[in-house]
């Protein structure tokens, strides 16, 4: 995860010689300084896959764009933000899609799945990673405003999956933000909650998920011991480890995620 929450989202997958990037938020520089510094270049990815339109998770593409040849995929919904400016070069790097398709980047296999978030379309992904020592199947759900059954389906089985904890649902009620907004983050089209997050870990947790990164926290309306604390409580006992994503810098999610035990559950904001 190189950083998730309202100022920029962007997670880097890597199968063996095959990369790819979900989202890419922030500005190409802060985006290719997050490779940096875990050892990887722009230049190392091989396709770009986009949850939905808002600018938290496509700043930095048409910089990218002009910079790099690569392909970013994206449903053709959503791609109708660019649409103001037929001539950008950013056009040429579009692959679109419909709300539901499958792409096979050398050995990772990306499919795209309805999720409800109140932008013009939103998906999140199955992704299908293997190389010479296996299989792992990493489910990515952000941006959410309730667990659908879509969803639901999609993140059964995965052995780690990226989900949204973005609020305490006492600290959004109690906070700063207008009545509006406030109704909007708790909305079905706006986003998940630690306890409504803990809930679907649960499930997921029971049929096999041994690794969570919780993504997306809000600055304002959460605090990262409350979602870890959350969470973690409810896969107590079941063998998953824990993780939460940071807003500005990188956190590793996947070393290995079948050989985590119920005593190796991580805080890495603590580390």
């Amino acid at each position: 995860m190189l950083y998730s929450g309202s100022g920029g989202n962007s997670v880097f997958i890597r199968a063996g010689e095959n990369a790819i990037l979900i989202d890419a938020g922030k500005s190409a520089r802060a985006l290719c300084n997050a490779l940096c510094s875990i050892g990887e270049s722009i230049d190392g990815i091989d396709a770009i896959f986009i949850t939905h339109e808002h600018s938290d998770h496509v700043s930095a593409l048409e910089v990218l764009a002009k910079k790099k040849d690569i392909p970013i995929h994206i449903t053709e919904v959503s791609a109708k933000r660019f649409d103001t400016d037929p001539k950008a070069v950013i056009h040429q790097r579009l692959q679109r899609h419909d709300v539901h398709f499958s792409v096979e980047v050398g050995n990772i296999c990306v499919t795209s799945f309805r999720t409800p978030h109140d932008s013009r379309m939103s998906v999140g992904y199955r992704v299908e990673l293997a190389d010479g020592e296996g299989q792992l199947v990493l489910g990515l759900a952000t941006d959410i405003g309730y667990v659908s059954e879509e969803i639901k389906e999609n993140l059964l089985g995965c052995d780690a999956v990226i989900i949204e904890s973005n609020h305490d649902r006492d600290m959004l009620m109690t906070g700063p933000y207008p009545r509006e907004l406030k109704q909007r983050v708790a909305s079905k089209r706006g986003h998940l909650s630690n306890a409504e997050c803990a809930e679907l870990a649960t499930e997921l947790a029971q049929n096999g998920t041994r690794a969570f990164m919780l993504a997306h926290l809000s600055e304002e309306n959460n605090e990262p011991e409350l979602a870890f604390d959350e969470v973690s409580r409810a896969v107590s006992g079941t063998g998953a480890a824990v993780f939460v994503a940071r807003p500005d810098s990188p956190v590793e999610f996947v070393t290995e995620v079948k050989a985590y035990d119920e005593r190796e559950i991580y805080n890495p904001w603590n580390a």
